[in-house]
């Protein structure tokens, strides 16, 4: 199974939570835990942090069902639960397709 496959499946088992962070950005910017589980369900892995100083994580690009964008980083897998980091809606002056960081 790939990485987001397992990230798919354990949001499926609503086996995640949010860091302190992530509640304050999906209040901030008004992100519904409805439109993060669409973004899952429909997103890519589009950065690996391994090595993260918080335990490894990576990023996921997802649209919702709107076409809102988002990026949510998320503890890996084979964690018991996931924790979702940070998330918010990526910012095209930075972003090439949103999946990629411009130079």
């Amino acid at each position: 199974m790939s990485l987001i496959d397992d990230i798919r499946a354990k949001f499926l088992r609503d086996e995640f939570e949010f860091s302190r962070h992530a509640v304050d950005q999906t209040i901030r910017r008004s992100i519904s835990v409805a439109e993060i589980r669409q973004a899952v369900a429909a997103g890519a892995v589009i950065e690996d942090y391994p090595k993260d100083k918080y335990g490894p994580s990576c990023l996921v690009f997802g649209r919702t069902d709107d076409g809102r964008a988002l990026h949510i980083q998320i503890s890996y897998p084979s964690h018991p639960i996931l924790k979702i980091v940070t998330l918010y809606e990526p910012d095209p002056d930075q972003w090439i397709d949103f999946r990629t960081r411009k130079p």
